[in-house]
């Protein structure tokens, strides 16, 4: 098998439950009432309510133990979950189990960057419950095991002065990485080429050395779902969704390639969560063929081609993707990274180790070392290798 036992997993794109007391033991007392808490409907459901609106905790987000017959959208309480969904401690186990190292956890209430807080009603709340869920990852989530556990930061979106400040403040707290929306515009934001709008953050984000997740579904938008009327098409199945999740990322990376964001900020790195890998060399492919023949007449670098600019920025990020790693030399093998999506429905828990090696079946060792371990320890700056 080619994934020795010597190399270690890490993990960039779990997932955390939040248990019921996240924000009530961090707000302060006077916005508690209005801040996320967890009710009990009357069909027996454990959902969050905030600002007076009712979110379930979706099914399909805590599947880890259940056979996929068992999968479902329908909302769940935590005593249908397994512990290590919400228990930091019970978490570390699970990874033990599975034969993972290490991991970084994305939000599941808040969504995955924050989103919920972008749409709130009252930006004075909103503000305390990002950083509120910030020290959460830090101050409980990740030391509980600080060897094993990466904190990740969510950001105030909606105004560019307090997400720099935030960056600012994650990184003196220890948070390696933050999760920022796969796209802004869906969510009411200024675009990628926007020249001037995200200009503080992305300074900050530099200076702190701090990659960017862009997390499919991260800006609101899913392929076939509405988020203004909350559903799907109602003659599709979510299925269509989930097996088009990576298209998100084709579009953030095209976006980003031609905006001249990374022109102007060359130590920027963008990590593509839970988008697979096995698209990207034909996206690099069809981004240079564009380039090459469009450059002249259009506002984009005439001297950076985008395959050069992927390769210096981005990071692909994949569960289980044969195709993908076949490709890796088109990717570069640098430039791969390795998730387990505890533990949502797409996740290989617990034989995350064995589907790894079995995805990785034809690959050297340096490879598969520097994909499953060394790419992260050096991107997320977290502990050294072997």
């Amino acid at each position: 098998m080619p994934l020795q036992d010597w190399m270690k997993i890490i993990s960039v794109d779990d997932h955390v439950i939040e248990h019921p007391r996240v924000w009530q033991d961090r707000l302060p007392e006077a916005l508690r009432a209005e801040g996320p808490q967890i009710v009990e409907t009357a069909e027996g459901h454990h959902v969050w309510q905030y600002e007076g609106q009712l979110f379930p905790q979706i099914g399909l987000n805590a599947v880890a133990g259940k056979p996929p017959a068992e999968y479902g959208m329908e909302p769940v309480r935590y005593d249908q979950m397994i512990p290590g969904c919400y228990d930091p401690v019970e978490r570390v186990r699970d990874m033990d189990i599975d034969g993972v190292e290490a991991a970084l956890a994305f939000p599941s209430f808040p969504g995955f960057g924050g989103g919920v807080f972008q749409r709130a009603k009252d930006k004075t709340l909103a503000l305390e419950c990002v950083r509120a869920w910030n020290d959460f990852q830090v101050d409980e989530w990740c030391a509980t095991a600080p060897d094993r556990l990466i904190p990740l930061g969510i950001l105030p979106t909606w105004d560019v002065e307090l997400a720099a400040r935030e960056v600012e403040r994650l990184a003196q707290i220890g948070t390696r990485a933050v999760s920022f929306p796969d796209s802004p515009v869906p969510l009411g934001l200024p675009s990628f080429h926007d020249p001037t709008h995200w200009e503080k953050l992305w300074d900050a984000l530099e200076a702190a050395d701090m990659p960017v997740c862009l997390h499919f579904g991260s800006g609101s938008y899913v392929p076939g779902f509405s988020f203004a009327t909350g559903s799907m098409d109602p003659n599709a199945p979510f299925a269509v969704a989930i097996a088009t999740f990576s298209t998100n990322l084709m579009w953030s990376t095209a976006d980003l390639v031609f905006s001249g964001v990374l022109q102007r900020h060359p130590n920027l790195k963008f990590m593509l969560s839970e988008g697979g890998i096995g698209w990207i060399p034909y996206l690099l492919e069809r981004l240079d063929y564009t380039w090459e023949r469009h450059r002249w007449y259009q506002n984009i670098s005439r001297e950076d081609r985008p395959s050069d600019l992927f390769r210096k920025h981005f990071w692909g990020c994949f569960i289980d993707d044969e195709h993908g790693v076949n490709s890796r030399d088109a990717i570069g093998v640098e430039n791969i990274l390795v998730e387990v999506d505890y533990p949502h429905s797409d996740s290989n828990w617990p034989n995350s180790r064995k589907r790894m090696s079995e995805n990785l079946l034809d690959v050297p060792d340096d490879d598969v070392h520097r994909i499953v371990e060394l790419n992260a320890r050096e991107l997320l700056r977290f502990g050294n290798g072997r």
